[in-house]
């Protein structure tokens, strides 16, 4: 089974996204094993960045592809989530990213192999990342490269 982990740094402050994200860990959980862990988001001071992302690390389980949600990343499709989900089945799982509010950190950033554009506020993204988990799993040469 398909492990997800999504590291947000900052928490859903609004009770209607936190009961979201509950519903959709719920529905899940006979698709995959599905993990939100919200980190405290540090000061906005020099070496915050920094710090958030050592946070982050310790955070990646073992033998997950890393990918940063971030401005500057790739938009992937539904159809191109759904492909590299079924791929990284057999490799260990997935574990997605979001910054803080002051962004992400650059070296973070290069760690990951996988960079999808994040274009919508944190709080989206959260309950996006997790209803779009709920994907159809389909033969991947279905689907064109990335």
């Amino acid at each position: 089974m398909l492990s997800v982990k999504l590291i947000c740094v900052g928490k859903l402050k609004e009770s209607f996204w936190t009961e979201a994200c509950k519903e959709y860990e719920k529905r899940l959980s006979t698709l995959c094993r599905m993990e939100i862990l919200q980190l405290e988001e540090e000061p906005d001071r020099p070496g915050s960045l920094a710090k958030e992302a050592e946070k982050i690390r310790a955070a990646i389980p073992a033998h997950h592809t890393k990918i940063a949600l971030c401005v500057e990343g790739k938009q992937l499709s539904s159809e191109g989530l759904a492909k590299l989900m079924g791929e990284k089945t057999l490799e260990g799982g997935l574990c997605f990213i979001i910054g803080s509010s002051h962004g992400l950190d650059e070296t973070l950033k290069k760690e990951c192999p996988v960079k999808k554009g994040q274009t919508i506020p944190q709080a989206l993204i959260a309950f996006a990342m997790s209803s779009r988990a709920n994907l159809t799993m389909v033969p991947m040469q279905d689907f064109l490269e990335l």
